[in-house]
Formats: C-alpha cells, structure tokens, sequence
C-alpha cells in the first residue's frame, strides 16, 4: 500500500558536497539517481517542478520526461527550453525525480511499482540540499493494517539501507531523519519500529 505523505524520508545538507544552484543541483540528482538505479529502486522517468517569480510566489508547474541515464546537461536544456514565456525571470523550485523501482513480496517475486522512492534536490541560490522519501509500506515491520509481514521487510528493507548508505558515501556526509508523519518516520536507516499491541501496529487506512 502506498500513503499521500511520507512513510520515512532522509534529508542531507550539501553545502559542503557541491554549491548550491540549479546546475549543481542538476548534477546531484544526477549522481544520486544512478545510485538509486544500481540498487534497483529508483528508474528515473519525470523531473517535476513549480516556477516562483520572486514577490509573486509560483506561477506553474512543469513535469520533463528524463532520458534513460540522464545527464546535468539534457536536463539544464529542458528546463531551459520550458520556462514560462509569460515569466522569464521565473526561478526553478524544489526538483522532484520519480520513476519505477523494484520491490519483492513474501514469496521472492519481483515487483514493479511507481514511487517506491523519490529523490528531490532543492536548487536553492544560497543552499543545496536533497531528501530520500518512500510511501510504500513494505520496508517496515508492519503494512498499514497493521499486520506484521516479517519476509516482506526482510527482502526489501535492507536494499533501501545499503542505498541510503551509498548515498552517505557518495555525499560524504550522513542524512538527517525527515519529519515524522501520520504513516511513520525514519529510524537509522530505515522506517522506525511501530509500537504493537498483541503483535500488531497501528491501523493507519483510515488515511489511505
């Protein structure tokens, strides 16, 4: 099952990774996307944004198909190539990657599913930073029902720990936890253990 907010998030401060700036923000979520890649969880397919005009606030939204292996360079060009001809002074927001990733149920079978994670790097004139989110409830102990599914998180928990790892490696530099939401939070690196009565987590469809 899939939540409307975040599951667990990961949020790093980059200042000393790269400058802050579209372009270098570009490049990030290049990097980190081809991480994601490797470990089967993120295939990116659409960049998404708003534009802000300064004094005015947003002015629209643009999603861009992303090529397969993307490079900083195709990307700059379509945004470039899709600014608001009302706007040219507008600035790029918050800069949201999604695609498909692979997850595995109890059994061991490959699963294909949209936003298992999404990466979003914030293009900031004066700070880089970036977040690691899921929404789906097959890393935790428990689904959304409640209901522990043990060999569910076995096989799929530790694949987004060794990738949130690689990331730490990568940034040099270890994430912070986002915020807690209704549907759970972050934990090391993974979803925090939900508290259970008489083996179960709380019921959070009513939600969904």
């Amino acid at each position: 099952m899939c939540a409307p907010e975040e599951a667990a998030s990961w949020e790093w401060e980059l200042d000393a990774f790269a400058p802050p700036g579209l372009d270098s923000a570009l490049a990030t979520a290049v990097r980190m996307s081809e991480v994601l890649r490797e470990h089967g969880l993120l295939r990116p397919d659409s960049l998404r944004w708003r534009w802000f005009v300064k004094g005015r606030g947003s002015v629209g939204t643009t999603e861009l198909a992303v090529p397969e292996s993307p490079t900083e360079g195709e990307l700059s060009r379509g945004i470039a190539g899709s600014r608001p001809v009302a706007h040219p002074n507008a600035e790029v927001g918050a800069l949201r990657m999604s695609g498909t990733g692979s997850w595995f149920d109890a059994e061991g079978a490959e699963r294909r599913e949209r936003d298992l994670v999404v990466l979003t790097v914030y293009p900031e004139e004066r700070h880089l930073a970036a977040e690691v989110a899921v929404f789906h409830d097959i890393w935790g102990y428990c689904d959304f029902r409640g209901e522990p599914h043990p060999k569910v998180q076995a096989r799929n928990a530790p694949r987004l720990a060794s990738a949130l790892r690689a990331l730490e490696r990568l940034l040099g530099t270890a994430p912070e936890p986002g915020e807690a939401t209704y549907f759970g939070r972050a934990d090391g690196y993974g979803p925090a253990m939900p508290d259970l009565i008489d083996g179960k987590g709380p019921d959070l469809t009513d939600r969904l």
